[in-house]
């Protein structure tokens, strides 16, 4: 058993039993009525961070699937490599002929490159062409000339309201090198020819690669993420097992970032969180993936709730044992003498107002003559307070709720209100719930850092916490402690 519970059990025993010397003396109508209420808490708002990763390299491959290696090829017959002009031999002028050639060759890209920063990404396409001038005139057999280009493929996405993604695409091209024919002090510009081709590879790219983008399946992530996200995950599995459950209410998008060929859709997941104390609750309805929401907030914003819990069954125990040990001595009993005092069965519950009710079973009988002169049940309640935003417990307002079963009532009343038990009390209010309230956040942080539930897996770091007024609910004396962190949602393969 925690120390917490011990502190709490041994407090509200002497408490219970000390505290009468200002309590209402009335021996009332016997037990108190049970408490009924459970522990609870309304629910909470997050923004859980929802990372949706891709491998755009994907993106590579099907694009050097669509994209043939040869992207076109030349064969001109009969064109004018050299045209006719004047010149001057001597003092004569004279016009050389024309010459023709047939151009032949082939343009072909090599390897796709694929990657990005920020928000761009960036295909690179390398093109070469080799091109022949052949039968130049019957002069020539034959010149080649090569060229080089580069195509930049900029793609700029958006999501657009039913989560597919829309995608700008911006291309353009650069000759590294032109392409053109050198012989006979003249150059044939092929760029002309080359750029009419090359713009319908543009062209093509245009429409291929946004119906690409869309088969990355960036929907079809978004879905499962949210689908699964109706569930509840373990805040601490006993001593008491703690439940969160997470309800999505709406998915905001806020940009993504690429870093090489990793793609990242940076999502908050808006939600629902509540605590549950004993078994697992059962998971959420789910509901369809509502449209795409702005982000508005910092992702990963986790608000949690968390009692820390003294179950009143197992304080019994704890406040037998305190009695037991207090029962060594005689109790002085103003009026009457000295009192030695045995205990039996102790009753330990909520009840109403938020109290605690003790039914403390014991037998008083002269210390000088051991003649027992009383016995029966007592019944006390107390009010469980605490200072703001601390752990430490006191009881006040200690009052008889009645006695049953008993002889010599008056004897028990007085016995229960002797000044030996008052200063009991003062030392065991000196206690308090730090080191459970710790233990307990400490596992709540071990259960909640990489946790892995059904097809999820939870990453969260609680960063700051505060403590609420202790309570006396039906099902545990408990002190709720409100936290906020941060927290992300991955979604496994």
């Amino acid at each position: 058993m925690t120390t917490f519970k011990k502190v709490a059990g041994a407090a509200l025993a002497i408490a219970a039993v000390g505290g009468l010397s200002a309590c209402n003396r009335s021996a009332g109508d016997g037990a108190p009525p049970r408490a009924t209420d459970a522990i609870t808490s309304p629910p909470q708002s997050s923004i859980i961070a929802v990372p949706i990763e891709a491998d755009i390299g994907a993106l590579r491959a099907a694009l050097e699937r669509e994209v043939p290696r040869q992207l076109w090829t030349i064969d001109k017959p009969d064109q004018v490599c050299v045209p006719s002009k004047k010149v001057k031999v001597l003092v004569v002028k004279i016009k050389t002929p024309t010459l023709k050639c047939r151009l032949v060759g082939q343009v072909t890209r090599g390897a796709l490159s694929i990657g990005g920063s920020g928000r761009d990404l960036i295909v690179t396409m390398p093109v070469s062409a080799v091109i022949r001038a052949q039968d130049i005139g019957g002069i020539l057999k034959q010149e080649t000339a090569t060229a080089r280009a580069q195509v930049r493929i900029a793609v700029r996405m958006d999501l657009a309201s039913d989560w597919n993604p829309r995608s700008k695409v911006d291309i353009n091209y650069a000759w590294t090198k032109q392409p053109g024919v050198e012989f006979l002090g003249q150059t044939i510009d092929l760029t002309h020819t080359a750029n009419d081709k090359l713009a319908g590879v543009v062209a093509s790219l245009e429409r291929t690669v946004p119906v690409e983008i869309n088969k990355l399946g960036f929907r079809q992530q978004v879905e499962k993420a949210w689908g699964e996200a109706f569930t509840s995950v373990p805040l601490n599995r006993d001593n008491p097992p703690v439940w969160m459950r997470i309800t999505p209410q709406e998915l905001q998008y806020g940009g993504y970032n690429l870093t090489g060929t990793k793609l990242t859709l940076r999502l908050g997941m808006k939600a629902q969180t509540e605590t549950f104390v004993g078994d697992r609750p059962a998971d959420p309805p789910s509901s369809p993936l509502p449209p795409v929401r702005p982000l508005d907030a910092n992702t990963g914003s986790l608000q949690f709730f968390i009692p820390v819990i003294a179950d009143y069954a197992e304080l019994e125990p704890v406040i037998s044992e305190a009695l037991v040990k207090r029962s060594d001595r005689p109790f002085d009993i103003p009026g009457y003498g000295p009192v030695n005092a045995s205990f039996g069965k102790v009753t330990a519950y909520g009840t109403t107002d938020g109290r605690i009710a003790v039914g403390l079973q014991f037998a008083a009988a002269d210390a000088a003559s051991g003649k027992e002169a009383a016995k029966g049940t007592v019944w006390l309640t107390g009010l469980p307070i605490n200072p703001p935003n601390t752990q430490k417990v006191m009881f006040t307002d200690v009052k008889v709720s009645g006695a049953t079963d008993s002889t010599g009532t008056n004897l028990l009343l007085k016995l229960a209100n002797s000044p030996a038990l008052s200063q009991t009390i003062a030392e065991a209010l000196a206690q308090n719930f730090t080191r459970d309230y710790n233990e307990l956040l400490g596992k709540i942080s071990r259960a909640i850092d990489d946790k892995r539930e059904g097809k999820l897996a939870i990453q969260a770091r609680i960063d700051n916490v505060r403590t609420g007024s202790l309570k006396a609910a039906g099902n545990g004396l408990y002190l709720p402690v409100w936290g906020t962190g941060t927290a992300a949602i991955r979604v496994l393969h």
